[in-house]
C-alpha cells in the first residue's frame, strides 16, 4: 500500500466550495503535497463520508443482537458510504466499535426511553412518567450527547396514536438533559406529541410525519431539527395493516400520514426547518440505505445539492463532527459522477475511504 493517497478531481468542501486535490498522509487530510513517500492516486467527485443520523447498530426487530450481527450491520453501512452514524437508540453495548478503525464512527443516544407496553418489545427502558427525569439524566450521562425518547405510539384504549408523556414531565426531563450537556430527540409520528415536544424544548424529532402548518412554524422558530426517515415512512401501510380491523382509527391515521409525507417534509423545508438524513436501519429495515434516503428527500422538493448537504456537510456540522478539513481523518466517499447533478450517483461509490484507508468501493 502506498504511503500517500492523492485524491484528485472535484473535492466538494461544501455546497458552494470545492478544490481540485488533496493528499492523505497517515490517515489524515492535507492540502499540501508531501515531500516524500510512494503516492497512489484516485480520481472523482469527493464528498465527506455520508451521515446516517437515525440508525440502530446492535438492534433488530426483536431487540439487541450479538456483536457479530452488529459488526455486519456496521460494515453494510460503511460499504454504502456511511462513515458517521448517530445511533438513535440501541439496547446493545456497541462501544467496542470505537476500537475498530475499519468501522464507522458512532454517536450514541443511549437506549430508547418509553412507557411500559407503549413501544416495541425489548427496545426501550420502560418507565412511568414519575421515573422519566431520573432515567433521562442517566442516559444523558451514559450517551454521546444525545437522549432518545419515544414520544408517541398506539394507545389501545384510544385506538389511535397517543402521546406517552405529560407535557410538564417532558419539560422537566428535557431541561435535565440540557443540564447534563445532552440534546434530546424523540420518535413522533402523530400531531399531538410534536406540539408537546416543541413546547417542552426538544432539539430534534425523528419521523415528524404529524407536522402541521402551526407546528412547522414553531419548529422553524425554535430551530428544532427533523430527521424524517422517509425510507421508513414508506412502510407505514405495512406497519398499519395488521391493525385495520381492531384499530381502524389508527390504521386510517397512519395511512394519512403516509399519503402526505412528501408534502409535509416539503412544507417544513420551505419554512426553514433543518432536515437531515436518517434511515431508521436496524429495527425492521436493512442497513446501507443512506443514498436511498437522500433520493427520497428529492421527492419532497429538495434539490440534489440540498439532499447531499442533509447527509454530508450540513449533518456533520449539526452533529459537531468535521467534514473535509486540514488535519482531520480522511473519511471520504469518491463518486464517478457529479452528485450535485443527480444525488442517485451516491448509490454506487467508486471508493469509500475511512481514516485514510480504502475500505470499500468498486
Amino acid at each position: 500500500m502506498a504511503d500517500v493517497l492523492h485524491v484528485t478531481g472535484e473535492i466538494l468542501l461544501s455546497e458552494e466550495e470545492s478544490v481540485g486535490e488533496l493528499w492523505v498522509v497517515d490517515g489524515r487530510i492535507s492540502f499540501t503535497p508531501p515531500t516524500s513517500g510512494e503516492v497512489e492516486t484516485v480520481h472523482g467527485f469527493v464528498l465527506p463520508g455520508f451521515v446516517d443520523a437515525h440508525c440502530h447498530v446492535g438492534l433488530d426487530a426483536h431487540g439487541a443482537v450479538d456483536d457479530e450481527t452488529s459488526e455486519a450491520q456496521a460494515l453494510t453501512d460503511r460499504d454504502a458510504g456511511t462513515l458517521l452514524i448517530r445511533d438513535a437508540g440501541s439496547p446493545a453495548d456497541t462501544r467496542w466499535i470505537d476500537e475498530r478503525d475499519d468501522l464507522p464512527k458512532v454517536i450514541r443516544a443511549g437506549r430508547h426511553i418509553a412507557r411500559p407496553k407503549r413501544y416495541i418489545r425489548n427496545f426501550a427502558h420502560e418507565v412511568e412518567p414519575e421515573q422519566l427525569v431520573s432515567r433521562v439524566r442517566a442516559e444523558a450521562r451514559a450517551g454521546d450527547g444525545w437522549v432518545k425518547l419515544v414520544g408517541d405510539w398506539i394507545d389501545r384504549e384510544r385506538g389511535d396514536l397517543g402521546p406517552l408523556w405529560p407535557r410538564e414531565v417532558l419539560t422537566e426531563a428535557i431541561a435535565v438533559a440540557h443540564e447534563e450537556g445532552a440534546r434530546v430527540t424523540a420518535h413522533c409520528f402523530g400531531e399531538e406529541s410534536l406540539a408537546d415536544f416543541a413546547a417542552a424544548g426538544t432539539d430534534c424529532i425523528e419521523h415528524a410525519t404529524g407536522l402541521l402548518p402551526e407546528t412547522i412554524q414553531t419548529f422553524a422558530d425554535q430551530d428544532i431539527a427533523i430527521v424524517p426517515t422517509l425510507v421508513n415512512i414508506e412502510t407505514f401501510p405495512q406497519i398499519a395493516a395488521p391493525a385495520q380491523e381492531k384499530f381502524p382509527d389508527y390504521h386510517r391515521h397512519m395511512l394519512d400520514l403516509h399519503a402526505r409525507r412528501y408534502e409535509t417534509i416539503a412544507a417544513a423545508r420551505e419554512a426553514g426547518v433543518r432536515v437531515y438524513v436518517g434511515t431508521d436501519a436496524g429495527g425492521s429495515l436493512p442497513h446501507g440505505l443512506v443514498a436511498q434516503e437522500m433520493e427520497q428527500l428529492t421527492r419532497a422538493g429538495f434539490s440534489s445539492p440540498e439532499a447531499l448537504a442533509a447527509g454530508t456537510w450540513g449533518a456533520r456540522e449539526w452533529l459537531g463532527r468535521p467534514g473535509i478539513h486540514e488535519g482531520e481523518d480522511a473519511d471520504l466517499v469518491v463518486l464517478a459522477e457529479d452528485p450535485r447533478a443527480d444525488v442517485r450517483t451516491c448509490l454506487d461509490p467508486e471508493h469509500v475511504i475511512l481514516r485514510g484507508a480504502r475500505v470499500a468501493g468498486r
